[in-house]
């Protein structure tokens, strides 16, 4: 197949008319200042596919249900009680069906790759199914049927808080050992894709000790290790009170944390966690829709990036999908905490700013090879429709993606395969049907 781009984003920058060919899933051939030649797909704009380093799919069945108050204050952790029912009742059927569809919607924003933190491992009773790995191959099917890469995490959840404390029925389908972890990692190995990595994720401090969470990183070197660490301000307190130490502190002091790592929120920083993290090289995973949808707060993001920190993007419950709206939303909050303007940027686009962090930082943090327009990377790519037309190939066609509404996406490729077409899903109706009848019967 070839494209024939307008306007594309190559490595060393922007260029014109542009006609890439792809082969075997990859990009083979690439040719600036040229001319579309018959059967090109046509393109105004074209970007490498981004990463999306944190979803938990299943959440996106429960999305706009948890937006009515009760009588009592609404939090975080009124918000888990409702997650921990919609999660008890889900059948590995439901979960597939939901996770497909919202697979599908991640291709359609702009990502060509899901990691996908996955906790939600055994039957409604706790029991574990007759194949143990039942629910993560259902992930697994839901990534082969969309097309979508995947960075599967499976998580390792032993607690239910600090202590630690014995975990509650709300979380009775988490649950692992360290044996019978293993042994999960090791089927999800040999239900990986080619283009399929596998990491995984204590999931936080309340829920798995630092022995625990040190015993995995050795046990498991080289992947990815993903973590939930300082979303809430209650965390914070729970873990200073036990430890005697705010949770980055406590990770930091007595973790190996690298570059394989990736901290998910880290919302609740101080300077000097600001500057550990970044010293580590590990990346900080943001979700900032869902950390507004939650109340969680605001990520430092100005100080953390002026440090060298590194940072990735992510739909975490995938309340919405978008990959523009997590950026925006990024910089919005900064925006709101200053009162100032353009605060993620550096002398330059705010946009491209954060498009090429979160492309390198949800690559590393996802095991992939960062996506680039170049031959012989995978032919992930994005093509943008310009409704406006604007004559122009510089970093404001990021912007106005990002911060305007005259540009969408129009097609995605990710291995080479054409799966998303004037801006749906080549599956959607089939995927839209399944999920749709899966959430009637939960909700």
């Amino acid at each position: 197949m070839t494209v024939f781009a307008q306007t594309a984003l190559l490595p060393d920058g922007w260029a014109r008319n542009v006609r890439l060919t792809l082969r075997a899933g990859q990009i083979a051939s690439i040719t600036a200042d040229t001319t579309p030649q018959p059967g090109d797909h046509r393109a105004d704009i074209l970007l490498p596919g981004l990463p999306n380093l944190h979803s938990h799919a299943f959440q996106r069945g429960f999305s706009g249900l948890t937006e009515q108050r009760g009588p009592t204050p609404d939090n975080f952790w009124t918000w888990r009680e409702m997650m921990y029912r919609f999660a008890l009742a889900l059948s590995p059927d439901a979960m597939q069906a939901i996770a497909a569809f919202a697979y599908a919607e991640m291709l359609e924003a702009g990502f060509t790759r899901v990691g996908e933190f996955h906790y939600l491992h055994h039957a409604p009773d706790g029991r574990p199914y007759a194949d143990p790995a039942e629910m993560s191959a259902r992930i697994f099917a839901a990534a082969s049927d969309t097309g979508i890469s995947l960075t599967h995490l499976p998580v390792f959840y032993a607690h239910g808080g600090f202590g630690p404390r014995p975990a509650g029925e709300g979380q009775r389908r988490f649950l692992h050992d360290a044996d019978s972890f293993a042994r999960l990692i090791q089927s999800c190995d040999a239900l990986a894709r080619p283009q399929d990595r596998i990491g995984l994720a204590p999931h936080s401090l309340r829920a798995a000790t630092m022995a625990q969470i040190t015993t995995l990183a050795q046990a498991f070197p080289n992947r990815p290790f993903h973590l939930h660490i300082a979303e809430q301000q209650q965390e914070v307190a729970d873990c200073l009170s036990f430890t005697g130490q705010r949770p980055v502190e406590h990770l930091l002091a007595h973790a190996p944390v690298g570059p394989d790592w990736c901290l998910i929120h880290a919302t609740h920083l101080t300077e000097a966690e600001i500057l550990g993290i970044a010293a580590t090289g590990a990346v900080a995973g943001l979700c900032p829709i869902t950390e507004a949808n939650l109340g969680d707060g605001i990520f430092p993001a100005a100080q953390f990036l002026a440090a060298g920190g590194r940072i990735g993007l992510g739909t975490d419950s995938n309340v919405q999908i978008t990959a523009a709206g997590e950026a925006r939303m990024l910089e919005y909050s900064q925006r709101l905490g200053t009162r100032g303007r353009n605060i993620c940027a550096d002398h330059g686009s705010t946009g491209a700013r954060l498009f090429h962090a979160a492309t390198a930082g949800g690559a590393q943090a996802l095991g992939a090879a960062t996506p680039q327009l170049a031959p012989g990377a995978p032919a992930d790519l994005v093509a943008l429709h310009d409704s406006m037309g604007f004559d122009m190939a510089d970093d404001r066609l990021i912007d106005r993606w990002i911060f305007g509404t005259d540009i969408t996406v129009a097609d995605v490729w990710a291995n080479g395969a054409h799966l998303v077409q004037a801006g749906r899903h080549i599956h959607r109706d089939r995927l839209r049907s399944a999920a749709a009848a899966a959430c009637r019967a939960l909700v």
